[in-house]
Order: structure tokens, then C-alpha cells, then sequence
């Protein structure tokens, strides 16, 4: 069902198949846990870009919880949606980066498998936590309260 969504919002192919390997990574994270919804989990790693529809940007999870909102999704869907980028983004990284100024850090277990799961996927691959520091040193200043947020994510997961 969400990948016929997926493809009726027109995401590309590659797109697509990102979004089944994050929702593999995420069941496979989910595992661990006794206490989560794998149904929400199903439908947010599925759905967790479909802003790229829109934008290839930071925006894209803005567009995506828009657009998820519109189809009749739940508010729970939209917020995996929302807050998937990295380990979150604060509401003083939302007004630096031009973004409605909230906070956009994952708060349900859900949420944060899902947002973890997007950051250990690259394209369809699998990547290590390592490779993901490397890539937000590459790609972003002042990367390091953004690397703590994403260790300490990373730990509370891998605590399950």
C-alpha cells in the first residue's frame, strides 16, 4: 500500500527503494524492543521521504508530514515523517537552517528507530555509525553537538 503511495506521489525509483531498505533496517532494529508499534513503523520508515516528491532538500520531511497529512495519515505517521532527519534537528538548528522554528527531534521509540534506521542506510546499504560521522563532519558546520545527538541516539537503541 505505501509504495503504490509512494509511487502516486511520483518519488523517484531510487527513492523508493531507499525507503524498503530503511523499512527493512527499521523491522530488523525493532526487534529489540517489546514495546513498539510495528505497524507505525512499517508505514513511517515506508513513508519517511516522500517529501522528496517535492525536494531533495532539508525540506523534504516538512513537504513529507504535509503530504502524509493530506492522505488521512495520523499525526503519529506525520511526526516519524517531521522528525527523521539525523538524530533530530533543535529548534535553534530549525531557525538556522530556514525552517518553521520547532523542534524536530525524534520522541517516540518509533520515531527514533525510524530516524536511526534512515541514518545506517545509504541509498540500499547498509552503512556503519562511523561511516555516518564521517559523513556529517563532510557535510555540515559545527558538526559536533549534531554527532552527540546522534551517538547518544544511536546508544539508547542499541541498549534494547
Amino acid at each position: 500500500m505505501e509504495i503504490e503511495v509512494l509511487k502516486k506521489a511520483k518519488c523517484p525509483e531510487n527513492v523508493i527503494d531507499h525507503c524498503i531498505a530503511v523499512y527493512k533496517k527499521s523491522m530488523k532494529m525493532a526487534k529489540d524492543f517489546d514495546n513498539v508499534d510495528l505497524d507505525l513503523i512499517k508505514t513511517g520508515s515506508l513513508l519517511h521521504d516522500i517529501g522528496r516528491s517535492k525536494t531533495h532538500g532539508i525540506k523534504h520531511a516538512i513537504e513529507g508530514a504535509k503530504i502524509a497529512e493530506e492522505l488521512g495519515y495520523d499525526e503519529k505517521v506525520c511526526n516519524i515523517i517531521e522528525r527523521h532527519i539525523g538524530a533530530g534537528i533543535t529548534e535553534k538548528e530549525a531557525e538556522e537552517l530556514g525552517l518553521p522554528i520547532k523542534s524536530y527531534v525524534p520522541q517516540t521509540l518509533e520515531e527514533k528507530i525510524v530516524a536511526h534506521s534512515d541514518n545506517l542506510i545509504s541509498g540500499t546499504e547498509e552503512v556503519d555509525l562511523n561511516f555516518v560521522i564521517d559523513k556529517i563532519r563532510r557535510k555540515v558546520d559545527n558538526p559536533e553537538e549534531k554527532i552527540d545527538r546522534l551517538i547518544l541516539l544511536h546508544n539508547e537503541l542499541k541498549q534494547a
